[in-house]
């Protein structure tokens, strides 16, 4: 750990998700000259949010690039939720379609789980379906949701010690907590699991080794939080929109005031940035830190579905 230094060293996301998606490409590239498969992705996105297509978008972008037959299946926001699950049942009767991913939030009225719950374990490359978490918590071979473990993948390829350390995860959702905690418990780390009932949030915080804040609160993980040397994972993204807060979180930097008076908003995460880097011994930035992981482990996700649809392991 990087544990006398005086400003946290970076735990860079961009860097560790552009060798993933190297990776994946090279995969793509021999799957395809070995058994003449391309490896297909889906996403089905539901209404014009714009966010989620800004997101979606890229996400498709992104397997083009890694050599990747990827689509985008567009239904509009008062689509029942049978059609959806029409539509899912047809993507799982495509031998073409390798992985399925649905963009949440779904609109309002939509059962989000019946529709998740239709996906095929072997195409579900988000790692959502109950099957596939039931894999997960017996620790047998399945689709793990992508944030947590490109988590995983940045702390071992960055040489971050996992192996009987106190790991403390803020955050018990399923799709990062309660998955984050099982791989780093798979990595044979001592977990505790923390929410909005824990009792001294901060006390018990300050207890890790390895900190994940995945609870969905701007800049709350402050100094308090953090073990001096700890290795802090910073799950969060919020929009904020004034200087005020740029402020607080940021002190006087002119690159995020700047983006806030020309673009209207600027990036953070749940943990307090000047706090952090001046106390933790590795932090995730954000953005570029945990954010360009999700879709390089969608994409290996992807790859490895057509991989088992040949037979492969």
């Amino acid at each position: 750990m990087n544990l006398n230094a005086e400003t946290a060293a970076v735990l860079d996301g961009k860097a560790t998700a552009k060798q993933i998606r190297q990776e994946v490409a090279a995969g793509s590239a021999e799957l395809h000259a070995s058994h003449g498969v391309v490896p297909g992705l889906t996403v089905v996105l539901v209404g014009d949010d714009p966010a989620s297509s800004i997101y979606v978008r890229n996400k498709e972008k992104a397997a083009k690039k890694c050599g990747m037959n990827s689509s985008i299946v567009s239904l509009p926001a008062n689509t029942t939720e049978d059609a959806i699950i029409s539509t899912v049942e047809r993507l799982n009767a495509d031998p073409a379609v390798h992985g399925i991913l649905v963009q949440l939030p779904l609109p309002d009225g939509v059962d989000e789980q019946r529709v998740i719950e239709t996906i095929h374990p072997d195409k579900d490359v988000d790692g959502f379906h109950p099957q596939n978490a039931g894999r997960l918590m017996i620790g047998i071979p399945g689709f793990v949701p992508c944030t947590p473990a490109g988590v995983i993948e940045m702390l071992k390829r960055n040489e971050i010690e996992l192996k009987g350390k106190h790991a403390v995860v803020i955050g018990r959702s399923n799709i990062v907590g309660k998955p984050m905690a099982l791989l780093l418990l798979r990595e044979h780390c001592t977990v505790t699991v923390c929410h909005s009932r824990t009792k001294d949030l901060p006390g018990v915080a300050a207890q890790a080794d390895i900190l994940i804040a995945a609870v969905g609160r701007l800049g709350m993980v402050d100094a308090s939080f953090i073990r001096p040397g700890a290795v802090v994972v910073d799950v969060g993204i919020h929009r904020v929109e004034d200087e005020e807060t740029v402020r607080r979180l940021f002190g006087e930097d002119e690159k995020r005031l700047e983006a806030v008076r020309t673009k209207g908003s600027t990036v953070a995460g749940d943990v307090h940035p000047v706090d952090a880097r001046g106390r933790a011994g590795w932090l995730t930035p954000v953005p570029g830190g945990v954010g360009p992981l999700t879709i390089a482990m969608l994409l290996k996700n992807a790859l490895d579905a057509a991989r088992r649809s040949v037979g492969l392991d």
